[in-house]
């Protein structure tokens, strides 16, 4: 094993929204050889600063299943100011609070609203935070703590999401009325400008070549807002919950998912 620093720069497929990027720096706080990350979210691009060799990340990012795949690779030291877990830390309180809110807010709404798609989206709200102070713990936390923490909140949300999902069938089978479409537009546009927020603030701890409108467009969040709110226009015009509940599967499966993801990275070996 050699003490030279590198850079190596790698292409993460599936990472489009900031979630995925503190999946992917939870994973790698327990690699000592990692000096340091700088995040490319809209070009999906991982660069590390490291000591030892570039394959040992690989196979750690490789277990996430995210597409990655090694770009590049040089000697090189981290410049000074990658990484630093000061600003990490002050931003992610900031976007772990504005997710928070929304998940209460969209899921009170979505119950008096009788939205299936509100319900989702607020759990999808909460898997954002969940992953947020997971990332939390990871900056100078200890890795056997945020595992079981990511072990709970994993079952905690997949537990919501296959609830949600079957309540989406239930209302299937039995049809019943449609949702408040006012509320749910309301609601979906304000969580939409709550996510555009997060972005933004996600996006204040890097060089301004990331600063960049399509970020916003390229998150998984953002598109369920949309998403949600297409539904509302469709339940207005149809009288129908349909569409609804159409966006409400949608989004519990992308929960669900997220949920896989959180108990993956829970049962990982620390390296």
């Amino acid at each position: 094993m050699t003490d030279t620093g590198f850079k190596t720069t790698f292409r993460i497929f599936k990472m489009d929204c900031p979630s995925e990027e503190h999946l992917i720096r939870m994973k790698l706080k327990g690699m000592p050889s990692v000096q340091a990350v700088v995040f490319d979210i809209p070009n999906r691009k991982l660069e590390v600063y490291h000591t030892g060799r570039p394959g040992d990340l690989l196979e750690l990012l490789e277990d996430l299943r995210m597409g990655a795949s090694v770009v590049s690779s040089e000697q090189m030291q981290p410049p000074a100011d990658a990484d630093a877990d000061r600003i990490q830390t002050r931003i992610l309180w900031q976007v772990l609070v504005i997710n928070v809110t929304f998940f209460v807010v969209e899921m009170i709404a979505g119950l008096i609203a009788s939205s299936m798609g509100l319900a989702a989206d607020s759990l999808d709200m909460m898997a954002d935070g969940i992953v947020y102070a997971l990332a939390l713990f990871a900056v100078g936390g200890a890795a056997a703590r945020k595992k079981r923490i990511a072990g709970i909140a994993g079952y905690f949300q997949g537990v919501l999401g296959v609830l949600g999902f079957v309540e989406v069938v239930h209302r299937f089978l039995g049809r019943g009325e449609a949702p408040d479409f006012l509320t749910m537009i309301v609601v979906s546009v304000f969580a939409l400008a709550a996510n555009a927020i997060c972005v933004i603030l996600l996006q204040r701890s890097k060089s301004d070549v990331h600063m960049r409108a399509s970020l916003i467009f390229t998150s998984m969040d953002v598109i369920a807002n949309f998403g949600v709110i297409v539904a509302g226009v469709l339940v207005y015009l149809t009288r129908s919950n349909i569409p609804d509940l159409v966006v409400g599967s949608i989004v519990f499966i992308l929960v669900l998912q997220g949920a896989y993801r959180i108990l993956r990275l829970a049962k990982q070996k620390t390296a």
